[in-house]
């Protein structure tokens, strides 16, 4: 019987991890035939088939042909969308010329607007941006085709805004939040993004307050599949990685909520963010969010969701989502320790606790521990070592990437059993479970004061100390009742072991181990009657090393899982030479046509290299024939001396097709105010961020980029100081390598796609641009007729 009830709790607790996700989101998709007042996943993915034809970032063709696409559609559910246009400098220096796509339905009462938003324009320069936002766009235009079809007439009025630049540094948000006159009367928002292709939404909200009412208005609206916690959030606000709605939140002081998904990383941004690899489910996922929100929150009251109270919240299978207010943090704490201290007290006086067993069971905690953290730390090392050209994909989730994290997970069991079956006797568990009760309550209280997101923790410790006392009184508790108890801690914990390496790299798959052992430790009081650890444990192993064997024969590059590599021919006009350059660090086939790794000069090119997602460099860099590309005219419209202010205006106009310019100057240089296009960026309090050199804030001496649509010119108007002369460096790229008549570069064979986050496939030029001293000096009233000066000089380093 006692076997039969191990291999039930044990079946029930597999079962309990498959249920985790299962009922995390839908599991059927709604076709065509759906009624028309609800949304249709089938519909919404004709949408996206139509979004993601070609790459369609701003200042590409496709662009404008899904921005017609988009407008047309809108048309047809019988509203009249407009085009917000305007040059955008976004936080981080980065510039573009947006086209927001804007709309209303008009509410009958005049009170505060719900926003839904999401952008259309994909990655440069390869992404299909099917998932990444297609599938947002599309959700919105199903949801509101299926609500509109109701004939229902909202309290507010639904805006919906479809940015554009968000690729870029979320300059369409930017625009909108800076300069449409609806951005005053929104009151919410609802962002749909993506991070991958499939997986569940989570939702993560963005709030300048407290997010008491927040969570209280979220819950009301009763999505069906809510996927959120308060932990994800605290992550998510200490992480750099921004969405549209960021913008919102810091410069127009607006609350909303983020949806997106991110599993299937591998193929975030690359050329295989197609239709075919979003997820439908998925997609019904993120219909599941916006039809329930739409219909409450265009008629609820949100002129203000600022809230007094912080809440702890998370989402656990049948309960939907449980909260509580940050209030509860340190009596709850303080309960865990009390009930911790008077157990340990009450366990000694029944003879149940020893502390010569405490001492084991605090033993068997940090080597546990300590093995299952080195084991998941040294696989990803070690996979490094043997697959070095994992290194080439740049975010750290390879192809394989979920089987790396099962080896994780079960060498994270492995260490645990092993470990565990050393102790392997019940009449000491009351004892040896002192020591996770211990470690869990240490964390819960670092939690409480560095992270209080993560403080709902404390409810499997409280639920694994009621476990403690039913050990001390009962020598053989039913199983089935401890494992109710424990299932809390496994719907809790099993989505991190999941998602940690998969948002964040595999570099981190050893907390998917650390983890798995801290579950276990709270599942003691289930898996510690177990008379078979030990095997136990070397199933757990040989599970990871199947898992690594089948990783292996999916390690490989193919044409459904395409390495991705770099190219772009780079002319030095200040040197008069020209290079070929890479950032990949495994060369390939394609990449040795060009790139000599003995001749390597890229040491002398990681300064003022072109900005990227994850500040990546040249790893190679090699002698290329020169090649006659005309670079672009520099043209002085003003350059003259009022008092001790140097103000100089230049003119940057291409002379060929270009998409981006990367201006670079000297990190200590101060501007007294600097306009590009007449734009400049705004800090949080309305600043410019510019003036008085705050722009050196970044960690880079990058003055600004600018993505180009229609190879608009850039016009800069700087002021300085008259002793203080910058040295600008200008990057001018192009993404027409393999299109130039100049050059016969092939195509990728089927195996390759183009290495995303960096500028690819492209021909740059560099120069630099000095400034002569002038001793001419006016005052303001001649400034007025002031003639151009040509003082500007291209000069070599």
């Amino acid at each position: 019987m006692k076997k039969i009830l191990s291999v039930l709790t044990l079946l029930l607790i597999i079962l309990s991890v498959w249920y985790t996700f299962y009922s995390s989101m839908p599991q059927q998709i709604s076709g065509l035939d759906t009624p028309e007042k609800e949304f249709s996943t089938l519909r919404a993915l004709e949408h996206v088939k139509k979004i993601s034809k070609k790459p369609h970032y701003l200042g590409s063709s496709a662009h404008s042909e899904v921005k017609n696409y988009l407008i047309e559609e809108l048309k047809k559910l019988g509203l009249s969308p407009e085009i917000q246009e305007g040059f955008s400098i976004g936080d981080k220096g980065t510039m573009s010329k947006p086209q927001n796509i804007v709309a209303k339905i008009e509410g009958s009462q005049k009170t505060k607007a719900l926003l839904l938003m999401s952008h259309y324009d994909s990655s440069q320069h390869s992404s299909y941006g099917a998932s990444d936002a297609g599938s947002g766009v599309a959700t919105i235009l199903e949801s509101i085709r299926a609500y509109l079809s109701q004939n229902i007439t909202p309290n507010n009025d639904i805006i919906i805004c479809i940015t554009d630049g968000e690729e870029l540094g979320l300059n369409g948000a930017d625009l909108f939040v800076s300069e449409h006159p609806w951005a005053k009367d929104v009151g919410l928002i609802l962002n749909f993004e993506a991070r991958g292709s499939g997986g569940n939404s989570y939702m993560l909200m963005e709030t300048n307050g407290k997010n008491g009412s927040m969570i209280e208005e979220f819950i009301k609206a009763d999505p069906q599949f809510p996927v959120t916690n308060s932990l994800a959030y605290s992550i998510y606000k200490l992480l750099p990685n921004d969405t549209d709605l960021t913008v919102f939140r810091k410069h127009g002081d607006i609350e909303g909520y983020n949806f997106a998904f991110i599993d299937d990383h591998f193929d975030y941004h690359t050329a295989n963010d197609t239709w075919q690899n979003l997820d439908l489910n998925t997609l019904q996922h993120q219909g599941s969010y916006l039809m329930p929100l739409l219909i409450y929150f265009s008629n609820a009251d949100i002129s203000n969701l600022k809230s007094d109270q912080d809440f702890l919240y998370f989402n656990v299978p049948l309960f939907k989502i449980i909260k509580y207010p940050f209030s509860w943090i340190y009596p709850l704490l303080g309960l865990a320790i009390i009930l911790f201290i008077c157990l340990v007290l009450y366990g000694k006086y029944k003879s149940r606790i020893k502390f010569g067993e405490v001492g084991s069971g605090f033993l068997a905690f940090i080597i546990s521990m300590g093995l299952g953290g080195v084991l998941g730390f040294g696989l990803w090392k070690l996979v490094l070592i043997i697959y070095p050209e994992y290194n080439d994909i740049l975010h750290g989730f390879p192809y394989n990437g979920y089987y790396y994290i099962a080896a994780s997970v079960l060498l994270g069991i492995a260490a645990f059993f092993k470990v565990y079956s050393i102790f392997d006797n019940v009449e000491q568990l009351p004892g040896i479970l002192v020591a996770p009760i211990f470690f869990w309550i240490v964390i819960c209280g670092a939690a409480a004061f560095y992270l209080e997101g993560a403080s709902y923790f404390i409810i499997p410790v409280l639920l694994c100390l009621l476990c403690q006392f039913v050990l001390i009184n009962q020598k053989r508790p039913f199983p089935l009742l401890m494992l109710l108890l424990c299932l809390p801690a496994i719907f809790m914990i099993v989505p991190f072991i999941a998602s940690f390496p998969v948002a964040l790299g595999l570099r981190i798959a050893f907390a998917s181990s650390i983890l798995t052992v801290l579950l276990c430790t709270l599942l003691l009081p289930v898996i510690g009657f177990y008379t078979k650890k030990s095997m136990l444990g070397t199933a757990a192993f040989i599970l990871a090393l199947t898992c690594l064997g089948l990783s292996h024969f999916k390690s490989d590059f193919a044409t459904e899982r395409q390495k991705p590599n770099s190219l772009v021919y780079i002319i030095h006009e200040d040197q008069n030479k020209a290079y070929w350059a890479s950032y990949d660090h495994t060369l390939d086939s394609w990449t040795k046509n060009y790139i000599d790794r003995l001749k390597n000069l890229a040491k002398d090119w990681n300064q003022n290299t072109i900005e990227s997602k994850y500040s990546n460099s040249f790893n190679y860099v090699n002698n290329a024939p020169l090649k006659k590309i005309p670079s672009s005219k520099i043209e002085v419209s003003l350059d003259t001396i009022i008092r001790n202010e140097r103000l100089l205006d230049i003119r940057i106009s291409p002379q060929r097709n270009i998409n981006r310019m990367d201006l670079f100057v000297r990190k200590s240089f101060k501007f007294e105010s600097l306009l590009a296009n007449g734009a400049t960026a705004k800090d949080i309090t309305g600043k410019d961020r510019f003036v008085r050199g705050s722009f050196t804030e970044r960690s880079d001496n990058r003055l600004l980029t600018y993505h180009l649509r229609d190879n608009e010119p850039l016009e800069l108007k700087m002021q300085f100081h008259k002793d203080s002369i910058p040295e600008i460096v200008l990057y001018e790229s192009s993404y027409d390598l393999l299109e130039n008549d100049q050059f016969s570069v092939p195509e990728r064979s089927e195996t390759m796609i183009p290495k995303p986050f960096v500028l690819n496939d492209a021909i740059i030029i560099k120069k630099t641009l000095k400034l002569r001293y002038i001793e001419k000096s006016i005052d303001s009233t001649a400034l007025l007729t002031a003639q151009p000066l040509n003082t500007l000089n291209e000069q070599t380093d």
